[in-house]
């Protein structure tokens, strides 16, 4: 049978407390777990809605706590709404604005690998005969032509030794 009562003493730091019967002033035991998982701690004063039952110890005690106070405040649960409809309005914005940082970001990548990757402009007649295979030094060059090719064309070598742009001058361009 559900009847209603004062919390009269709560200990929030061991779970547990006392509600007191309107009839008769009795003291019954309350735990936490009786209590809804609201969010909302107890408080001394407050009025609540039970079942009294026997625990195993043979005592009374309230459970499946309700609180009438909390149940008619109806009116202020439809804030949460609005809140909720303002919050999806705020995360589509957040996507919207997600996805054109990402396109303009995309695009501005797309060009610079278009860029990085397109072909030299050719003024000149590229020897077909010769490719870059990893040869650096003048001693693995065959001639001048090749040590040029190598020189204008193939990251990494080393045959320039004073920067005046001609190859292997001691010798195949000398």
């Amino acid at each position: 049978m559900r009847t209603h009562g004062t919390l009269i003493k709560w200990n929030d730091d061991r779970g547990f407390g006392f509600v007191a019967l309107p009839q008769s002033h009795e003291e019954v035991f309350v735990h936490i777990s009786a209590f809804p998982r609201d969010g909302v701690r107890p408080r001394v004063g407050e009025t609540v809605s039970f079942e009294v039952r026997t625990g195993p110890d043979g005592r009374k005690r309230a459970e499946q706590i309700v609180r009438p106070a909390r149940r008619m405040a109806t009116p202020k649960q439809e804030a949460p709404t609005r809140a909720n409809r303002s919050n999806l309005v705020g995360r589509l914005f957040t996507g919207v604005a997600v996805a054109a940082i990402g396109f303009v970001g995309y695009d501005w990548y797309a060009a610079r690998h278009e860029a990085d990757t397109s072909p030299l402009p050719v003024a000149e007649t590229i020897d077909e005969s010769f490719s870059c295979d990893g040869r650096t030094h003048c001693s693995q060059m065959t001639s001048c032509a090749e040590a040029e090719f190598f020189l204008k064309h193939c990251p990494g070598v080393q045959m320039d030794g004073n920067g005046d742009g001609e190859p292997c001058e001691q010798q195949w361009c000398n």
